[in-house]
C-alpha cells in the first residue's frame, strides 16, 4: 500500500487562509464578528496611515490608499487568519530616503519591484529562511527604527521652522532641530503633548475605546474651535481626495529598474521580516499557525497593487493585526472588511481629514516609536549574554547611524558567528577507556566484549565525538586526533553515534587522522555513523580498506580485536565482515 509522502503539496502551502475559513462552515456570527473587529481596526488604522505616511514624505493620501488596497489584498491571499497589511512605522526611515533620492515615481516603482520580489521569494518557499533573522537583531534594529522615527517627529512635535530643510542622517537632524529651537510653536508643542496624554490615559482606564481616533479627534476640535496656529492637513496638502486614484504604472526603464534594485531589496528584505513576524505575534495569540510562503506571496501581491494605485511599501502590522484579534476576528474577512470601511470613511469624512493638525499626528508616531523600543526584551538580552548584548547593540547603532539594511546585515553575520562559536563549543571529544573484555572463569556465562564496564586496553581506544562536527569545531577536534594518533594504541575507534551533523571540514579532519594512524600502522574504525554522514566520509577519503565502519562501538571493538589476533597469527588484518553499503 503506497505511503502519503510527509511533504506538503503546492495546494497545502498556497491555499490562502480566506480559503481555509470558508470551507469551515463560515456563518453569519462569524461574519459579524468580523465586522465588528475591522470597524474596530479601521477606527486604529485611519488616523495611523495617515500619519506614517506623512512622516514617510509623501502625502496622507497615499497612506489611506495602502491600508485600503493593500490591506485587502493581504487578507484574499494571505496565510494568516488574523494579518493586517498596511504602512508601517518600520518602513518610513526607508521610504523617506527613496522619496528624497528618487521622488514618489520612484518609490512607487521600487514598491511595484519589491512585490515581485516577495512573489519569488514565497513561491520559491523561502519563507522558512527569514525565521532564521536571530532575535537580537529584531530587536536592534527595531528599537533603531523607533529612535528614528522619533527624530523625525520633532520637528511637527514642537512646530519648528526650518529655512534650509530637514536633513536625513539623525546626527545632522538633531542639530539642525537643536538650531530651530527658538522658532518652536507653543500651541503644536502643548497639542502633541495633549494627544499624547489622552492617549495614555484612554490606554490606561478605557483600553477598549479607541484612543488614537479620540485623542486626534479632540486635538482637531480644539486647534479649530481655538483658532490655534498650527499646521493642518489641510494647509500643508489641501485636504485629501474622498476617491481612489485609477491605477497607472509609473515611468519604466531599465536604468531606473538598476537605481532602485537596492532599494527594491530593502524593501523585500524588512517587508519579509515585520510581515512573518505579525504572523508569529497573531499564531501566539490564537494558538493557529500561517502559511509562511503563503502569506509571501500575498504581501508580493499586495505590493504590486498598492503601487498600481498610487499607494507606499504595504507589510504585516503587529499592532493592528494584534487589534484585530482581541476585538475578536474569526479569519481574513475581518481583514477585508478593515479596508471597506476605510474606503467608506475616505468617501464620508474625506473633507475633515482636513482640519487634522500636524502635531497630533507627531503625537501618535511618536507613542509608536516608544512602543517600538522593547525595553523588558532590551534588558533581558543584555543581562542575559555578552554575545547577544554586541549584536543587539551592533545593529542598533548601524541602524541609527548609518543605514537599516546595514543593520540587518551585519546583525545577521554577528548572530551567525556567535551561533557557530557557540555550537563549535558544544562539540567535545571523550576518550572511553573501558574497552577491553575482564579475565572470567570458564563457567561463568560470557558477557558482550564491551559492555561499559571499567578495564584497561592499550591496543584499542575509542574515542567518541559529541554534537555538530563542523568548521567552527573541526580545529580544536583536529588538535585533539592529532594527539590521539601519537597514542601507542593498535587500533583506534572513533564514534560519531551522537554526530548530527558533519560537514567537508570535518570529514577532511577525520581522513587526516586516518593517514597519520595508517602510518603507524593501526587500525582505523568508525562507529555509530549514521547514513548522511557516512556518505560525507566515503566522499572524502574515509573509505575502505583504510577505514572499517561499524553499526555500533561493541562491534567496532569486536572487530578490531579479532582482527589484531590475526595479525599476531601472522594471517593478516583484512577484517571479512566488513560492513558493506554504498557511498
Amino acid at each position: 500500500m503506497p505511503t502519503r509522502s510527509l511533504e506538503p503539496s503546492f495546494t497545502e502551502l498556497f491555499t490562502p487562509k480566506l480559503v481555509t475559513v470558508l470551507a469551515e462552515h463560515y456563518r453569519l456570527k462569524d461574519l459579524k464578528a468580523d465586522a465588528v473587529a475591522g470597524l474596530t481596526v479601521a477606527i486604529v488604522a485611519l488616523p495611523l496611515s495617515m500619519a506614517i505616511a506623512i512622516a514617510s514624505g509623501v502625502t496622507p493620501d497615499r497612506g489611506l490608499y495602502t491600508a485600503i488596497v493593500g490591506g485587502f489584498v493581504v487578507s484574499l491571499l494571505g496565510g494568516s487568519r488574523f494579518q493586517i497589511g498596511g504602512p508601517a512605522g518600520a518602513f518610513i526611515v526607508l521610504v523617506s530616503t527613496t522619496v528624497a533620492t528618487y521622488g514618489v515615481d520612484g518609490l512607487i516603482l521600487a514598491t511595484i519591484m519589491s512585490g515581485i520580489m516577495l512573489m519569488a521569494v514565497g513561491l520559491l518557499r523561502l519563507g522558512t529562511f527569514i525565521k532564521f533573522i536571530p532575535y537580537p537583531v529584531t530587536v536592534g534594529f527595531t528599537a533603531g527604527i523607533g529612535v528614528i522615527i522619533l527624530a523625525s517627529q520633532l520637528k511637527d512635535l514642537f512646530g519648528l521652522t526650518l529655512p534650509h530643510g530637514e536633513p536625513g542622517p539623525i546626527v545632522p537632524k538633531i542639530a539642525a532641530l537643536a538650531s530651530a529651537l527658538p522658532s518652536a510653536n507653543a500651541a503644536a508643542a502643548v497639542l502633541a503633548i495633549g494627544v499624547i496624554a489622552l492617549i495614555v490615559i484612554i490606554r490606561s482606564r478605557r483600553p477598549q475605546w479607541p484612543s488614537l481616533l479620540i485623542a486626534v479627534a479632540v486635538a482637531s476640535v480644539a486647534a479649530w474651535g481655538l483658532g490655534l496656529p498650527v499646521e493642518t492637513i489641510g494647509s500643508k496638502f489641501g485636504g485629501i481626495p474622498s476617491t481612489l486614484p485609477a491605477p497607472s504604472l509609473p515611468e519604466i526603464t531599465p536604468e531606473r529598474i538598476v537605481a532602485l534594485l537596492p532599494v527594491a531589496l530593502s524593501f523585500t528584505l524588512l517587508g519579509s521580516i515585520e510581515s512573518l513576524l505579525s504572523a508569529v505575534v497573531a499564531d501566539g495569540m490564537t494558538g493557529r499557525r500561517h502559511r509562511s510562503n503563503c502569506e509571501l506571496v500575498a504581501q508580493g501581491a499586495a505590493n504590486i497593487a498598492s503601487g498600481l494605485f498610487g499607494g507606499i511599501c504595504v507589510t504585516g502590522t503587529i499592532a493592528r493585526t494584534a487589534t484585530n484579534v482581541r476585538a475578536g476576528a474569526r479569519g481574513p474577512v475581518a481583514g477585508m472588511l478593515h479596508s471597506l470601511f476605510l474606503l467608506a470613511f475616505m468617501v464620508v469624512a474625506a473633507p475633515l481629514a482636513a482640519f487634522i493638525p500636524l502635531a497630533a499626528l507627531a503625537g501618535v508616531l511618536a507613542l509608536v516609536a516608544w512602543n517600538m523600543v522593547e525595553r523588558h526584551a532590551i534588558a533581558a538580552l543584555v543581562r542575559g549574554s555578552r554575545g547577544d548584548a554586541v549584536v543587539l547593540a551592533a545593529t542598533f547603532l548601524l541602524t541609527v547611524f548609518r543605514d537599516l539594511s546595514e543593520g540587518i546585515v551585519v546583525g545577521f553575520a554577528l548572530g551567525a558567528l556567535l551561533f557557530l562559536h557557540r555550537m563549535a563549543t558544544t562539540v567535545r571529544l571523550d576518550a572511553v577507556q573501558s574497552l577491553a573484555p575482564e579475565d572470567r572463569p570458564d563457567d561463568v556465562s560470557p558477557r558482550p566484549v564491551y559492555d561499559g564496564a571499567p578495564a584497561a586496553d592499550r591496543e584499542v581506544v575509542v574515542y567518541r565525538i559529541t554534537g555538530a562536527f563542523f568548521f567552527g569545531a573541526a580545529a580544536t577536534i583536529g588538535a585533539a586526533l592529532d594527539r590521539v594518533a601519537d597514542n601507542k594504541a593498535r587500533a583506534f575507534i572513533i564514534d560519531v553515534a551522537q554526530v548530527p551533523v558533519l560537514d567537508s571540514t570535518a570529514a577532511t579532519t577525520i581522513e587526516g587522522f586516518v593517514r597519520k594512524a595508517l602510518r603507524r600502522g593501526a587500525l582505523v574504525y568508525v562507529s555509530g555513523a549514521a547514513p548522511s554522514i557516512r556518505r560525507v566520509l566515503l566522499l572524502h577519503g574515509v573509505r575502505p580498506p583504510a577505514v572499517h565502519f561499524r553499526p555500533g562501538e561493541h562491534e567496532a571493538v569486536a572487530s578490531a580485536h579479532r582482527a589484531l589476533d590475526r595479525r599476531a597469527a601472522g594471517r593478516g588484518t583484512s577484517d571479512d565482515d566488513e560492513e558493506a553499503g554504498p557511498a
